[in-house]
């Protein structure tokens, strides 16, 4: 393996296989990118196969299927059997929407290890708002009760900000409703369709103590019956974090048209050309892209990142964040108090969490629409 900054590159832990861009919901946190990939653009069943076979090869231990919307794809099953076979640990990541009991029941036969099914708000009126989709929270509710009924692992991964966040007791109780073993509460993360809706989600710095308040003392309480893992939006961050275990270092996502990236956001950063699994294979890539030695390891570090004494702790933080803040990928990340553009970052958050905006852009295909609905009265 090559050697970048003195810090030798290991085997990626994880590939997150991103099977499709479609999906029936329309978040308008969405981490896909604003241009999305259409249906006849992705890769066919046999070279996805191939990506798994290739990524069990080089050390890989879980695939994350992920989408969109995953399941939209016929062949999911086929593909969670390759995984099984190579001796992956499967994990779906899941809106939940567009399944029966009956096809769960395949996925679990094809040896499906894990399931994260996402919410959107804890009551229906705010989660169909949010994802613009009907009827969505009760068939999420039957979807859990599905895979819990067949045996599998639940994760509930709870995507909060300023429209959903007091709200936030609900969704852990809902968690606990629903026999998950653990849930995800991520603070939105401003990329994509999230960058785009950043005024109308950015919570408050009020907002956000409550919500960390929430969370430490949810922790305490269920000890031994829910695990929470708790992300904060960076913008109010004084560290930047370990963004993916640091970039090209233990990760890989494959988008649904085959480039491979460090991570899923990183096609905001313009000017870096990623490569296929269409033209090379994925230990290739991942030992020898341009796009991947370009920020591993800390040869590439700016001051005062180059001098830290954490730079082998948080490896720079985020790539992407410093691209859309700062318009430069190599720059310190502004969620860092040290960083020359800290300030900056810290003023967007408080200019957006007090702008009096509820409307949301939708994550769709085609013709970006803003929707003027009246946020639900707290």
């Amino acid at each position: 393996m090559s050697e970048t900054g003195r810090n030798p590159i290991d085997f990626p832990m994880a590939l997150l296989a991103e099977l499709t861009h479609r999906c029936p919901l329309q978040c308008p946190y969405c981490s896909n990118p604003v241009e999305l990939e259409q249906a006849g653009r992705e890769l066919d069943t046999g070279t996805w196969l191939r990506v798994i076979e290739e990524a069990a090869e080089l050390g890989a231990l879980q695939i994350h299927f992920s989408g969109g919307e995953p399941t939209v794809r016929k062949d999911l099953e086929e593909m969670v059997a390759r995984a099984r076979d190579v001796g992956l640990y499967s994990n779906l990541i899941t809106a939940g929407v567009l399944l029966d009991e009956d096809r769960v029941g395949r996925l679990v036969d094809s040896g499906l290890d894990h399931v994260q099914l996402s919410f959107q708000d804890s009551e229906a009126t705010g989660a169909e708002r949010i994802g613009g989709y009907p009827d969505a929270q009760k068939k999420k509710l039957r979807f859990a009760g599905w895979v819990r009924a067949a045996g599998l692992p639940l994760t509930l991964n709870l995507v909060v900000h300023r429209q959903n966040l007091d709200h936030l007791p609900q969704l852990i109780e809902l968690a606990v409703e629903l026999g998950a073993q653990r849930a995800e509460i991520a603070h939105v993360q401003y990329y994509g369709w999230a960058f785009r809706n950043r005024a109308a989600l950015m919570p408050t710095r009020e907002q956000l103590e409550r919500a960390t308040a929430t969370v430490e003392e949810a922790r305490e309480r269920l000890k031994g019956r829910l695990v929470l893992d708790y992300v904060v939006p960076d913008y109010y961050a004084r560290r930047p974090k370990s963004c993916m275990g640091g970039w090209g270092r233990r990760f890989l996502n494959v988008s649904p048209a085959g480039k491979v990236l460090p991570c899923h956001a990183a096609e905001t950063i313009t000017g870096l050309r990623f490569d296929s699994v269409t033209e090379r294979s994925l230990a290739d890539i991942w030992q020898h892209s341009e796009a991947f030695e370009i920020y591993r390891g800390t040869d590439w570090m700016p001051e005062p990142c180059r001098s830290c004494e954490r730079r082998e702790i948080d490896w720079g933080g985020c790539r992407c964040q410093a691209f859309a803040i700062t318009g430069e990928a190599g720059a310190t990340d502004p969620a860092c108090a040290l960083s020359p553009f800290h300030d900056q970052l810290v003023a967007l958050a408080e200019a957006d969490s007090g702008a009096d905006c509820r409307d949301f852009v939708y994550r769709r295909f085609a013709n970006v629409v803003r929707r003027n609905t009246p946020m639900p009265a707290k």
